[in-house]
């Protein structure tokens, strides 16, 4: 009889052991990536059923022609206005919570998701009756949420899409664009809404600074509206920096009721 090759069965076995580890992880690397795809798009699905189901509650800026606000108010009496900026897939309600923290990941419907809410700074009036009103929502991709703000970065997009509508339960506003920023999530100028109460001309003096692009009429309509200007920001995060965030700001101009 011949001798048994123990040194070569044992590598053999090796061998076999680590090629199943490593089909294994690869198996299970696949299969974490489809959940993670799957997963991803249940949540992209969700933002699409929730907006398709609340634009059919959309008010229109002309009060007898829409849905009413009321009906709004009936599925979460949270919500403060609808916002649409033309040009954008940005066409949805606008809540407050109590802290800036209740609709991070939380629907208009009062539901967990991670999508959350288009959502007003919890410091700010929710009749918008402030010098300056903050809006916040999650950048997210193919045009959900406030994804879309990343568009006016563009130069020729900002300078061709410079309109938008805030709808509230007693009036609306147009909305007219004036200037796209870049900024740390610490800057004050921005995100301590209450400090332009008493003077927001402060906050025209920072965008004609700092703005990536400015719309030097529309912020000249600002200065000129004086104690009555009011300014509505939106704000969303960005990849250009840790912490960064894209603002956009636009002129609120209350709409005269048609006679």
């Amino acid at each position: 009889m011949g001798c048994i090759n123990w040194p070569h069965i044992v590598l053999k076995a090796a061998d076999f052991l680590i090629s199943t580890a490593v089909v294994l992880c690869l198996v299970a690397a696949g299969a974490y990536s489809a959940y993670a795809l799957w997963d991803n798009a249940q949540v992209y699905a969700a933002v699409d059923n929730v907006q398709a189901e609340l634009l059919q509650f959309k008010p229109a800026a002309d009060a007898d022609n829409g849905a009413s606000f009321e009906e709004l108010l009936a599925i979460n009496p949270d919500v403060k206005a609808w916002l649409t900026l033309d040009g954008t897939a940005i066409d949805y309600p606008v809540v407050q919570g109590e802290t800036n923290f209740s609709y991070i990941n939380t629907d208009v419907y009062g539901d967990f998701a991670l999508a959350g809410s288009i959502f007003l700074d919890s410091d700010c009036d929710g009749s918008f009756r402030d010098p300056y009103s903050l809006l916040y929502g999650h950048h997210m991709d193919n045009s959900k949420m406030f994804g879309d703000l990343d568009l006016y970065k563009d130069e020729t997009f900002f300078a061709q899409n410079t309109t938008g509508t805030l709808v509230l339960p007693d009036k609306t506003y147009k909305l007219e664009i004036f200037a796209c920023l870049l900024v740390p999530a610490s800057e004050e100028n921005i995100f301590q809404p209450e400090q332009w109460d008493s003077d927001i001309n402060g906050l025209f003096r920072f965008a004609e600074e700092n703005a990536l692009h400015l719309n030097q009429n529309t912020l000249a309509a600002c200065e000129a509206d004086g104690e009555g200007a009011q300014v509505l920001a939106m704000s969303t995060c960005s990849a250009e920096f840790t912490d960064a965030r894209t603002i956009l700001l636009a002129r609120m101009v209350p709409s005269e009721p048609e006679q």
